[in-house]
């Protein structure tokens, strides 16, 4: 039977409005590309690019703009104010992050260590405006070092830098990026619910709901793109969340954080290595053997050969959106176990990944 409470929380007026306004601008930028489309189109030529005609990439400002409306109408009551403080302090320190990859969408020409310095710079300033840092990891010896507040901020803007980056690192596929934010976020507003944190769950609730309105426009025939300054500002969000959450509950153990965004940091993680392995590239370089493009080249165009092939792309996300339910939801079963069970809900999801990559590359589980 249905929590008819339950229910009434998740129809949120201001999470809906976030979602419509996402959604009507990122609409209207679609629209209008004949207007803007000289700064704002993507083109086809690249290593990464799989679209096959030029397209916005843009809608970030559709996200932006959805979560300050949703902000402005959410409720002014006292009991609301933490809510508020949250969000406040996302919006905030989120501006970095979001300008410096939006400079990039339009000008193509911010450097890599530009942006990701603007991402630090955006957990840096969370610190500033909120006072939080990471001051637990689970591991004798760094909690240790974490009680020196420099110690702390330092690794505080190089995990929100790190995360940011990683969203955008997936962002290669229509709805893959979005689809994968809306999951994570489904999972550390359920288990912000677990424990009692209304604040946040309400404040993943909205987010969600401006990234839901984009997703409407984005997935499956990619009429707009996430862009850099969308996939830093939800970057940078998912990062703050995932602090804030074992941060206000104690009972919720940041091994539980690591385990909900695993699918983002381990694409990171292989990219670098997979990178700095190959004579004369630098790590920051592109390629095309992202787990994504290996679905999409093994995988969805065997498969679905016989489908038009502008769909081809948006089929390749729900395959990854499983990969990143995997995580998220191991996360929501494990939360209130110990340390133990949670390392190794990690371990395992690092086997399931890596042996699905080596399948999808060489052909073998590992």
């Amino acid at each position: 039977m249905i929590n008819l409470h339950s229910l009434t929380e998740l129809l949120r007026f201001d999470a809906f409005l976030a979602g419509l306004v996402a959604f009507a601008i990122c609409t209207a930028l679609v629209l209008t590309k004949s207007w803007h489309g000289g700064f704002s189109m993507d083109s086809t030529y690249g290593v990464q690019k799989v679209h096959l005609a030029p397209t916005p990439r843009i809608g970030g400002v559709g996200i932006a703009i959805g979560v300050l409306v949703g902000f402005a109408a959410s409720s002014q009551d006292p009991l609301a104010a933490e809510k508020r403080a949250i969000l406040s302090g996302i919006i905030l320190a989120g501006i970095p992050a979001f300008v410096f990859g939006l400079l990039e969408d339009l000008t193509k020409r911010v450097s890599v260590r530009a942006r990701l310095l603007a991402t630090m710079g955006s957990g840096l300033l969370g610190w500033g405006v909120t006072g939080v840092t990471l001051n637990e990891v689970g591991i004798p010896g760094v909690d240790w070092l974490l009680g020196f507040t420099a110690v702390a901020v330092l690794l505080t803007a190089f995990a929100v830098g790190g995360i940011a980056n990683a969203i955008n690192i997936i962002d290669g596929f229509n709805g893959l990026a979005a689809g994968a934010v809306l999951i994570m976020l489904a999972a550390f507003g359920i288990i912000a619910r677990q424990v009692g944190d209304i604040p946040l769950a309400f404040s993943c609730l909205m987010i969600a709901g401006a990234v839901l309105g984009f997703l409407l426009v984005n997935w499956p025939l990619g009429k707009i793109f996430l862009g850099d300054g969308g996939a830093y500002f939800l970057g940078f969000a998912l990062a703050w969340i995932a602090i804030l959450l074992p941060d206000r509950n104690p009972s919720v153990s940041p091994w539980t954080s690591l385990l909900i965004c695993a699918y983002p940091i381990l694409e990171v993680a292989t990219s670098y290595i997979r990178r700095a392995r190959r004579d004369g590239h630098h790590p920051g370089q592109p390629d095309r053997l992202h787990l994504h493009h290996l679905i999409h080249g093994r995988l969805v165009r065997p498969w679905f050969r016989g489908v038009p092939r502008h769909y081809h792309n948006g089929l390749t996300a729900p395959f990854c959106w499983a990969l990143v339910a995997v995580p998220a939801g191991l996360a929501v079963v494990t939360r209130g176990h110990a340390p133990w069970a949670l390392l190794a809900a990690v371990l395992l999801f690092v086997a399931v990944y890596a042996a699905t990559y080596w399948r999808l590359l060489r052909f073998r589980w590992f």
